[in-house]
């Protein structure tokens, strides 16, 4: 697709936020598997039904825009999903904990890309004066920042301070 308006490359970062989030959620599947701690198992697995509920609307927009979902593959997520699967699947660490501190660094990084993606395509969507669709790259948006601060918070509060006595 050759990129012309505003609203060419806005469909293209919906495309791109859509790729980023299918990739995103298998590497989250399996960071739950490697994970130790229960808060932080809970927390992927909530994480991994975010980021399927985000691909539902990022599907309903570009679909309305009459464009394909897959349109687009996200090398941005493709490198930090093979560093996630380095750094907290594949990894061998000696003590859970570390491990689990490590899980949680490799996610936020994925989730830090989400956050801009969506802060991106929700400018685009208010600049074109797509109010319904800002609304809901809006949610999608406050939705994966509340991901990154129950991520920060057990860091902060368990694992970090379990992984230092390591």
């Amino acid at each position: 697709m050759t990129i012309s308006t505003l609203k060419d490359l806005y469909i293209d970062q919906l495309q791109d936020l859509y790729s980023a989030n299918r990739q995103a959620l298998q590497v989250t599947r399996e960071l739950k598997e490697a994970a130790s701690s229960a808060q932080l198992r809970t927390a992927l697995e909530a994480g991994a039904q975010g980021i399927e509920q985000g691909m539902d609307q990022l599907k309903s927009l570009i679909e309305n825009h009459e464009a394909n979902p897959r349109g687009e593959h996200c090398r941005g997520m493709e490198g930090l999903v093979a560093e996630a699967r380095a750094h907290g699947v594949e990894a061998d660490f000696s003590d859970e904990d570390v491990r689990d501190a490590s899980i949680i660094a490799q996610y936020q990084r994925m989730t830090h890309y989400g956050i801009s993606g969506y802060g991106t395509a929700r400018a685009f969507a208010a600049r074109l004066g797509l109010e319904q669709d800002a609304e809901v790259l809006e949610k999608c948006l406050e939705d994966t920042r509340g991901g990154d601060k129950r991520m920060t918070a057990i860091a902060s509060g368990e694992v970090n301070a379990a992984a230092a006595e390591a």
